[in-house]
Formats: structure tokens, C-alpha cells, sequence
């Protein structure tokens, strides 16, 4: 089992309630919901592994009192339902 399981399962529910969130965004509504939060390394592997979350753009600007450059996610367009085409027997 994952040991990130509830992380990816509160950005799945998080990103289905706002449409788009930002990286920044993200690991803060994690370490405000759960006690011992998620650090930042944590996050961003969640978004760039988990095929569930897909990159839709990125923004730079002031986060935390510096200029970073961050990536906007959303959920994913696929059916996550399939187990894949299905093959047709002749």
C-alpha cells in the first residue's frame, strides 16, 4: 500500500472541488487539513506520478516572499475506469 494514499486521495477530492489549483496551493490545503501535512518533495511527486493529475500550465510569480515559477494541475481528462481497450476475438 501507498504510503501517500490519503495525501493523493485529498488532492483528488481538493482538485475535483476547485477545477485548477497551483503546486502552492496544494501543499498548503495538505498541511492545513492533516496534522503531519506533507512536505513539498511529497507534493509534487504526488502531481507528476499519479496519472489521475495532469499539468495544464504553470504561473510565475511572489509565493512565500520570492518570485518562483509553479505548476497549475487539474484532474485528468482520461477514464481511469477501463482497464484499457478491450481486444475483439475473430
Amino acid at each position: 500500500m501507498s504510503r501517500t494514499k490519503r495525501l493523493r486521495e485529498e488532492v483528488h477530492r481538493f482538485l475535483s472541488e476547485r477545477g485548477r489549483a497551483n503546486t502552492v496551493e496544494v501543499f498548503d490545503h495538505l498541511n492545513e487539513r492533516f496534522r503531519w501535512g506533507a512536505t513539498m518533495n511529497q507534493v509534487g511527486n504526488i502531481l507528476a506520478k499519479d496519472t489521475r493529475f495532469e499539468k495544464v500550465g504553470s504561473v510565475r510569480d511572489f509565493f512565500r516572499g520570492a518570485r518562483y515559477s509553479v505548476c497549475i494541475w487539474a484532474l485528468s481528462g482520461r477514464n481511469h475506469g477501463d482497464s484499457g481497450p478491450s481486444k475483439a476475438t475473430a
